[in-house]
Formats: structure tokens, sequence, C-alpha cells
């Protein structure tokens, strides 16, 4: 694949942690490494899943924060290691749109949504972003750390640079889950695409 191939292509590997994961200890081997920026900041997501979503294997995500705002195709499989991600940027200038959103949706037949809330802590490099979160909804919560690939030369280049900050960090490859965010926290979406063990 090419790095045009690939510009659509999210490439991550997510890892389930606990809340005794020391993420001071994280921090420091982090900013040990030289990110670029580091951040934290508390973001809403808003997903959707259409009759045209759940046929073609994806759900669109509204994200408003201080520092993005998107309308997000996923795609959702049984393996989230490599998907077509595409972000239109909504810009900041007309504020949420939430009401936009839903109404644009809507007519494209929105057969459910939910939302979602994530406290981030991010770290910024050349070639990936590192991200601490909890995320939760009303009735569940789960603390991930995701190592995402941002230069895409090539599948296998991005892939070396994940399996680099896993090493570095103390991850294994074989712990990671295969699960989308909404796959874990929405029963609705774990039974519109499936739940696998992962």
């Amino acid at each position: 694949m090419t790095p045009e191939d690939l510009r659509f292509t999210e490439i991550e590997h997510k890892f389930l942690v606990d809340d005794q994961f020391d993420l001071a200890v994280f921090d420091t081997t982090l900013r040990d490494l030289g990110p670029e920026k580091t951040t934290s900041i508390q973001v809403h997501d808003r997903y959707y899943l259409t009759a045209g979503g759940q046929a073609g294997g994806f759900l669109i995500r509204h994200r408003f924060d201080p520092e993005l705002h998107h309308l997000t195709l996923k795609a959702v499989g049984p393996d989230t290691e490599t998907r077509s991600e595409i972000n239109l940027d909504l810009g900041h200038h007309a504020g949420d749109q939430h009401a936009a959103v839903d109404a644009f949706l809507d007519r494209l037949g929105v057969e459910w949504s939910g939302t979602l809330q994530k406290d981030l802590r991010v770290w910024q490099f050349a070639d990936i972003e590192v991200v601490h979160y909890c995320a939760t909804t009303e009735t569940r919560a789960v603390r991930c750390v995701e190592f995402e690939a941002t230069h895409k030369p090539s599948l296998t280049d991005a892939l070396d640079v994940v399996h680099r900050y896993e090493r570095a960090t103390g991850f294994d490859e074989g712990d990671r889950s295969r699960l989308s965010l909404p796959q874990m926290l929405f029963p609705e979406i774990a039974a519109a695409f499936g739940n696998p063990t992962g």
C-alpha cells in the first residue's frame, strides 16, 4: 500500500488497562522518548449507526472539542488494527453544530446513536500519537492505551512504528484488543457488528 492508499486508513493498536495502570510511569517513559507535544483534553463523541452503515460496516462519529470538530466515518470489523477512517473537518467557526449534524444524519436513516465521554492524555510524536483515556457512557467505562501511526509511508512501516512504541512502553501486541471502542461500550453496536473475543 502506498501513502495515498493509506490516506484514509487508521493504523492503531488498542490495549485495555485497569484503574491500577501506572500512568505516571507511562508518562515518564513517553516523555523520555521526546514527544513534540503533550496534552490532556476531555472530548464528547456521539456515534451514529445508519442502515447504510450497518450494511457497509461503518459508524459515523461527531466530535467537537477545543482542538477538533470532525464528522468521521469509521469502519467497524473483526479487528481494528487497520480500518477506514475518513474525517471531515467542520471547523470551529460555527460552534458545535450538534442540531445540524443530527438533522443531516437523520436524513440518512439513523437507527441508533449514543454518546461517550473521553478523558484523554495525548503524546504526539513525529510518527505516532499515543493516547491514554478513560471512556465512559451512562452505564459502562473502559480505560485504554492506543498507539496510532501518523506517518504512514507503508503499512509495514506504520506497524513497525506502532510496535516500536509498544515495546518501549512495555506493551505486547498479543495482548491488544481487536474491538472498537463503540463495540466495547455500547451493547447495540456489539450486537449490530458482533463482539468477538479480544
